[in-house]
């Protein structure tokens, strides 16, 4: 072979193994990194922008894709430790006229964490009000999307700032009060019981932890390697404290059954989307809210647990335009594109 093309080989066979060995030795010494370079390229991927906006000197960190227009924009907010970018799974699959904003729920990711702050709902409905003002995100009334604590504080949103919201989509929300206890409260309440409440099986601080966490949450049983589990754990340590604070907070008796107490306060067209299998939150709870809120429509998805948003996200997606289509279409009932 001639010499020339040799070196031609060598170099480029150097050039490729430059990057492969970098990414498999972020896999292995750095996967948080990897984590968070796989959010930033989905948000680029889908057109999703990362920005900032105040109220005092407090900062909400959202992201967004397109600009108001005639049909409502929708507000997104995410469940317990997680943040705006659990949305990316679902954004993949709405389509691209619609105005999307997914904001970080107060003291998560790049939203203002104070010791200061009201963590309870009633706080976090507060704080989100303030993000919907500087924004004037209710310039139009909006269709607001919460799961799990997000939808227990978008519940309670929408009772308490009716003429914001237009129409509202709760995934397996928080805050309902149940007259039987499902095998994740019992748990919970031997915690708080026997005063260890520093092993919250939400807040998980090794991989085995985490994997445990991911089972209880998915109907579906992932095959997550170790490094990723380690990188998920690495990424969650540095706010466990904090996330232990939320939970004590939402889970007091100031703020358990907020949604409970109000639901009967929502008027506007309600969309209740679980998962049947969810083994954190009761899917009878879907059955409680349809009975207590006028204008609603229940949609129970098979084999799906707690995570319906990673789980079942083009269903969740089609759910969410098909409500929106039947709720805001004109005459012909003509469906959004």
């Amino acid at each position: 072979m001639d010499l020339d093309v040799v070196n031609m080989f060598v170099i480029a066979g150097g050039t490729l193994a430059i990057p492969i060995l970098a990414f498999v030795a972020s896999f292995l010494l750095w996967p948080s990194a990897l984590i968070k370079i796989y959010y930033w390229y989905w948000r680029r991927t889908l057109g999703m922008q990362v920005r900032y906006v105040y109220h005092e000197d407090y900062q909400f960190c959202y992201s967004f894709r397109g600009r108001p227009g005639h049909k409502p924009s929708i507000l997104m907010l995410h469940g317990f430790s997680a943040h705006k970018d659990m949305w990316l799974s679902v954004v993949k699959f709405l389509p691209k006229n619609l105005h999307l904003v997914c904001v970080d729920m107060p003291g998560h990711e790049g939203t203002t964490r104070s010791s200061l702050d009201d963590l309870s709902i009633d706080g976090q409905v507060k704080r989100i009000h303030q993000f919907v003002e500087c924004l004037k995100l209710n310039k139009k009334p909006f269709h607001l999307i919460g799961t799990s604590m997000g939808g227990h504080v978008a519940g309670v949103y929408a009772a308490y700032y009716p003429s914001d919201v237009c129409s509202l989509s709760l995934v397996c929300p928080a805050g309902l009060q149940y007259s039987t206890d499902n095998q994740f409260v019992q748990r919970l309440k031997e915690l708080q019981d026997s005063a260890t409440m520093e092993k919250i099986p939400l807040i998980p601080s090794t991989p085995e932890e985490m994997s445990e966490m991911l089972q209880l949450c998915s109907y579906v049983r992932f095959k997550v390697p170790q490094q990723i589990l380690q990188g998920l754990v690495d990424v969650r340590i540095p706010h466990n404290n904090f996330y232990r604070k939320l939970f004590l907070e939402i889970v007091s008796e100031k703020s358990r059954y907020s949604l409970h107490e109000n639901m009967d306060k929502i008027k506007v067209p309600t969309q209740i989307i679980w998962g049947k299998q969810d083994q954190v939150l009761d899917v009878s709870g879907a059955d409680m809210l349809a009975k207590s809120i006028a204008n609603c429509q229940v949609e129970l998805l098979e084999n799906c647990g707690h995570s319906v948003v990673m789980e079942r996200p083009r269903k969740t997606a089609k759910l969410i335009v098909d409500f929106l289509a039947s709720v805001h279409s004109t005459g012909n009932n003509k469906k959004l594109d």
